[in-house]
């Protein structure tokens, strides 16, 4: 019976190992994408945070359209996300929760988001007062929440669709 157990978790693939197959999937459904639309760049696959993250990069900048695959305030990169997910999804028959970024757009954002974030602490700490955030996507969002919980402040998000938002409080509101 031990001979039974340790075979089926021989046969049973890592969770490391399985966002790695959801990185190659979405790879793959990239470079197809890539091709059709006559876009340069390299794909990379890292597995962090529990979740399988792709980057599309470009080394020669200059002739670089991956902005192309960003769009106007990263929706078409979102879009994109979604579809790799989608991709994913149809491939294994489960949820995909992968990450996308394409030329530096998300982690540049986060580090922009996570400035604005510490200037709304500092507002909120000083004058007592809620701050709320214009509206953002759920990347966005999380990023903001993570800041005001280190903080030892009070997040939530409010609003429904493109209108949701974060709206910051002291811990004794």
């Amino acid at each position: 019976m031990t001979e039974e157990i340790v075979e089926d978790r021989a046969a049973k693939p890592s969770r490391a190992e399985l966002l790695e197959e959801e990185g190659e999937i979405a790879a793959d459904y990239l470079e197809e994408l890539m091709d059709i639309a006559d876009i340069d760049g390299d794909i990379d696959i890292d597995v962090a945070d529990g979740r399988a993250q792709l980057s599309i990069v470009c080394e020669d900048q200059e002739e670089s359209n991956l902005r192309t695959l960003v769009g106007r305030d990263g929706k078409t990169l979102s879009a994109l996300q979604e579809l790799c997910r989608l991709a994913v999804q149809t491939s294994t028959g489960q949820r995909s929760w992968l990450m996308l970024d394409i030329d530096g757009f998300r982690s540049s954002r986060r580090d922009e988001l996570i400035t604005k974030a510490q200037k709304a602490l500092a507002q909120v700490r000083e004058t007592g007062e809620t701050y709320v955030f214009p509206p953002m996507n759920s990347f966005e969002r999380k990023i903001i929440h993570d800041q005001v919980a280190q903080a030892g402040l009070v997040s939530e998000s409010e609003g429904e669709g493109d209108g949701r938002h974060v709206v910051v409080r002291s811990a004794n509101d």
